[in-house]
């Protein structure tokens, strides 16, 4: 059953472009990125939900994985996902 918020929220689809960034401590952002591993390694179908906004993404194959390591000055470190949307496209029959 869904909840009153569900109905409030809006639904970003194919067609729109969308982004949002978030400052959050270690543990939420782990938190974040194991739930993400879990629908990664389980489906191939992910949905990520705000309370304001809800995107459900379908994924193909392959999934690219970027690390970038800056050691000078101030060091950090990026990790970058990038997710291929799924088609459900067909090949054309051969006769």
């Amino acid at each position: 059953m869904a909840d009153d918020s569900d109905a409030e929220r809006s639904v970003i689809r194919a067609g729109r472009d969308f982004e949002q960034e978030y400052r959050l401590d270690a543990s939420e952002a782990g938190e974040f990125l194991i739930a993400i591993g879990e629908q990664l390694r389980d489906g191939d179908e992910l949905t990520i939900v705000d309370d304001e906004w809800e995107l459900p993404f379908a994924f193909g194959e392959p999934v690219e994985l970027e690390i970038d390591f800056e050691g000078m000055g101030e060091p950090s470190l990026e990790l970058e996902v990038e997710l291929p949307g799924r088609t459900d496209e067909r090949a054309p029959e051969i006769k």
